[in-house]
């Protein structure tokens, strides 16, 4: 179940952040001052093969795999980063994390649960229209 980490670290000059963390997903959510969600960043699959999908209001959805810098046989590990990567399975996603959100506030869970499957919505359009 994703727990909320207390005492997160804030940064004058920008958004309140809040994050969420269980062994499947890390969940950050960027705050406007008005307690809006701006942005948020869902990483999951984090002990096998761990992608990232970005959603910020002014810029939509990014869809990252992250590459941890391990890879390198012989070599130091280099700091994780993120890389492009194919299509986000939003419909499986988005049913783990609702089961995974069940103690987390109610209104945060649902609105990032259906930004979830809006993603699903917005993009299986697309490749339709595209035919």
């Amino acid at each position: 179940m994703l727990c909320e980490i207390k005492n997160v670290k804030q940064y004058d000059g920008e958004p309140q952040r809040r994050w969420f963390v269980d062994d499947y997903f890390d969940l950050i959510v960027w705050l406007s001052k008005n307690k809006e969600v701006i942005g948020f960043q869902l990483c999951y699959d984090k002990l096998k093969n761990q992608h990232a999908l970005t959603w910020h209001k002014h810029t939509g959805y990014i869809h990252n795999r992250v590459d941890d810098g391990e890879q390198k046989p012989g070599k130091y590990k280099a700091t994780p980063v993120l890389v492009t990567d194919g299509k986000f399975e939003s419909e499986a996603v988005a049913e783990i994390f609702k089961r995974e959100s069940k103690t987390m506030d109610k209104e945060l869970a649902h609105y990032i649960y259906q930004m979830l499957k809006d993603y699903s919505d917005l993009y299986s359009a697309q490749t339709d229209s595209e035919l």
